[in-house]
């Protein structure tokens, strides 16, 4: 690890302030850009010849080898191996018949490409859904002592929808004898029919230690239903949460259930996610949260999450437009103990129509979720899994006493594209980093201080054209008040993550340049700056094709 320490200068980019304070920044840089003239594509994929052409692929970021994705279903963990599967249209790049693609990974963060796991059939399309392992095999679908892995998924008849009906959505469920690599329709599907709801949708299935039963969570246009069962066939209602709680812009989709300790008194609460579209902070769709207690039958906000305030103001988990539908993984070891989610890293006001040509969307980073609490209220924190680390192939320290006037450039040209950021508050200035290429565009992700929000702007990113609203500046209010203000920005080929605060504000953004951003640089209206940092580039990873 090197050390070593420089003067630089920041220019004044809105005019002139008086310093309130001397702002302290540490930047740890993590950077990763493309060698070669082909800079444009990511992924390192193997056994495959026209991949590496395509423009905006990620390079760390899941995205499906072909064709059209949308929301991560069934993510279990079995036998030191992450299964993955997503809503998949293999015959174009916008939504289509939905199937369930599927991919398998040892880390969560190399990639191998799997078959299409789940058909449409008579009974309708494949849509979102769960999956879990039947270890005491309650169903009785296990053979030979191997405990079945079971997926619960929305059937939507498409057929039914257009006549007018309202019961063309309803749940069942497939079963696999071989850890999840193929599975099996249930011959008594429906598992639990449709009552008469129009939008009826996107089980979520998990075990219930207290009562020795599986609960299954689903969205219920305006809330979610409840339902319990003895042995993953036979379901009878519990309750209903929602339809007086959150916001109700858009129709609720993808909910999750889980408990989770929280960080700060060790205390265990349930966390509820719903997806929403539209109605997210930023436009299109996001994903809320709630914090409660649940009992086996009905879930109940904590009371600190029912102020008079929180009620007026909807918990989100992501306040950039570009992470949806997520949810967390089933199977992980006791040992372990994580909550890891994954979204869908785009936004149904335009992922039919951004500017990819053989493959569209990707997923978000796989993330920790931690609970804390601020000023009597419970906050869902997020931050990257661990694993992510193994990216990292060199380290290189910088510490700074003073940077006066000008732009500080934090690379150009090199093999780096990811950075974390940390700044300490500075009253009534903004800082941020503006990530660039040669024809002008770029994207700033900072901190403004006369809002005291953070930012992505992406007005001037790149290819904005294919939809109205993708051209705009994206704001996060500040959740962890205090003077230190920590910005960890990880961009990737055609997007940026950035984890707030210690992982209190996130926000995710895609982007399109033309070219790709070949420089850093960070600005200020501050006259005087302060900052320690850190460089470390990161190897790509690897991406296995199913072909």
């Amino acid at each position: 690890m090197l050390s070593v320490t420089h003067t630089f200068k920041i220019p004044s980019i809105i005019g002139w302030h008086k310093l309130h304070y001397v702002c302290l920044i540490r930047i740890f840089l993590f950077l990763w850009l493309f060698a070669g003239e082909n800079t444009f594509f990511a992924q390192t994929w193997e056994n495959t010849k026209d991949w590496k052409k395509e423009p905006h692929r990620p390079t760390f970021h899941f995205s499906p080898d072909s064709m059209w994705m949308n929301d991560p279903n069934g993510m279990f963990y079995i036998d030191s191996t992450y299964h993955l599967f997503y809503q998949y249209y293999p015959k174009d790049i916008v939504w289509g018949p939905m199937h369930w693609g599927h991919a398998t990974s040892q880390d969560l963060i190399n990639w191998q490409h799997r078959p299409i796991a789940l058909y449409p059939d008579s009974l309708g399309y494949i849509f979102s859904g769960s999956a879990i392992i039947d270890i005491k095999n309650t169903s009785g679908l296990g053979r030979d002592g191997i405990p079945p892995v079971i997926a619960f998924f929305t059937h939507h008849h498409d057929a039914k929808e257009k006549s007018g009906s309202n019961q063309f959505q309803y749940q069942s469920m497939a079963y696999s004898l071989d850890g999840g690599k193929s599975f099996t329709k249930f011959a008594g599907n429906p598992v639990v029919p449709n009552p008469g709801i129009k939008d009826f949708r996107d089980p979520k299935v998990f075990w219930f230690e207290s009562d020795q039963s599986w609960k299954m969570i689903f969205a219920a246009y305006d809330h979610v239903r409840i339902y319990t069962s003895k042995n993953l066939i036979n379901w009878s209602y519990c309750s209903s949460f929602g339809k007086d709680n959150g916001c109700h812009d858009g129709v609720w989709e993808c909910p999750d259930l889980f408990p989770i300790k929280a960080e700060n008194t060790g205390t265990t609460k349930w966390v509820m996610l719903v997806s929403i579209n539209p109605g997210a902070p930023n436009g299109g769709s996001g994903t809320q949260y709630f914090v409660g207690d649940f009992d086996g039958t009905y879930f109940k906000l904590d009371d600190i999450s029912q102020s008079e305030e929180k009620n007026k103001n909807t918990q989100w988990l992501d306040f950039g437009t570009d992470n949806y539908a997520g949810v967390t993984w089933s199977g992980i070891p006791e040992k372990d103990g994580r909550k890891i989610f994954l979204g869908w890293m785009s936004n149904w006001q335009y992922a039919q129509q951004v500017p990819t040509k053989k493959w569209r969307s990707s997923m978000t980073l796989p993330r920790e979720l931690t609970l804390d609490s601020i000023e009597k209220e419970w906050v869902v924190t997020s931050k990257p899994i661990v694993e992510f680390s193994q990216l990292e192939t060199a380290s290189e320290m910088l510490i700074t006493d003073q940077m006066i006037g000008d732009t500080f450039l934090l690379q150009s040209g090199s093999t780096l594209n990811r950075y974390q950021l940390e700044i300490e508050h500075a009253q009534n200035n903004k800082v941020f980093i503006r990530l660039s290429n040669t024809l002008g565009q770029y994207t700033d992700v900072g901190y403004d201080g006369k809002l005291n929000k953070f930012y992505i702007d992406r007005r001037f990113s790149g290819i904005t054209s294919f939809n109205k609203n993708f051209a705009a500046i994206q704001y996060s209010d500040i959740r962890k008040k205090s003077g230190l203000i920590k910005m960890d920005i990880i961009q990737d080929v055609s997007g940026v993550e950035m984890f707030a605060d210690d992982g209190f504000t996130i926000m995710t953004s895609l982007f399109f340049p033309e070219i790709p951003y070949q420089k850093a640089t960070i600005q200020s209206t501050l006259t005087n700056l302060k900052f320690n940092g850190s460089v470390r580039p990161l190897k790509a990873a690897i991406f296995k094709s199913a072909r």
